[in-house]
């Protein structure tokens, strides 16, 4: 489990495929399935025991008849050339606690993806916001550029003295906001209803299936310097996951990430 935020949380949960899952699928069309990583022998195809194409094959017979790449040719050729279907064919699942706020953002990943998120209709939500901390709030609106979402209005940035303030009261909303929602509980308000109160800031959990291709093209944007910050510490944490488990994909994809 990776702690992320002051709350929240990522946790892998499960995966299936492999990046030799990925060869096998591409060669479905050709009966060849996987034949291996590394530089192999042209004529026996025996693995030669590295990358290279200078290595000679000690089979006799076989000595000078070179080597050829192994499936990491393909493999790149697939990335590369934007044959995306094969990496359809391994993923994984996992639970994370976030804001709501950035679960709206998530959600906007729909397909391949699949989600199941607690439901306040329910069962009450945990009294737990997210709170930035003053350097979070001053160095994003310094960072900001021209990103207007990450700027204030007409690109201001506060004080230590007007963040902090604003933070008070901030938590002084939350406490509103969840006293408005237990009594809405307890004088018998439809839980559905109750919830009206709740913040945007409000953790809530949920689980998140869905492809590598899908997971791929996840990071490819909410890993990107304009993506929000809350945001894209959820999106290294699924890296790393993704480099652990698929790691000559991964190798790819980090090639080229923004």
């Amino acid at each position: 489990m990776t702690k992320i935020l002051d709350h929240g949380y990522l946790q892998f949960i499960e995966k299936w495929g492999s990046d030799e899952a990925i060869i096998e699928a591409a060669r479905m069309s050709t009966a060849k399935g996987f034949l291996g990583w590394g530089a192999r022998c042209k004529n026996c195809k025996r693995p030669l025991g590295g990358e290279s194409n200078w290595i000679s094959c000690p089979n006799e017979g076989c000595e000078d008849a070179g080597a050829e790449p192994g499936d990491e040719k393909l493999l790149r050729f697939l990335w590369e050339n934007k044959h995306s279907t094969p990496f359809e064919m391994a993923g994984l699942t996992i639970e994370v606690k976030a804001p709501i706020l950035v679960f709206r953002e998530w959600h906007r990943h729909r397909v391949p993806f699949g989600y199941n998120e607690m439901s306040a209709r329910y069962v009450p939500l945990p009294d737990e916001n997210y709170c930035p901390t003053v350097a979070r709030i001053i160095e994003g609106a310094m960072k900001a550029g021209g990103n207007k979402q990450a700027q204030g209005i007409d690109g201001k940035v506060p004080t230590d003295e007007e963040t902090q303030r604003w933070l008070d009261r901030l938590m002084e909303s939350y406490a509103l906001s969840q006293a408005v929602y237990e009594e809405g509980l307890a004088i018998g308000v439809p839980k559905e209803l109750a919830r009206c109160p709740v913040p945007v800031a409000r953790y809530s959990r949920m689980r998140a299936t869905g492809n590598l291709r899908g997971w791929l093209a996840f990071l490819q944007l909410r890993t990107a310097p304009g993506a929000q910050w809350e945001i894209r510490q959820y999106a290294e944490a699924v890296a790393l996951l993704i480099e652990e488990r698929f790691p000559r994909t991964w190798a790819l994809w980090d090639e080229g990430r923004p």
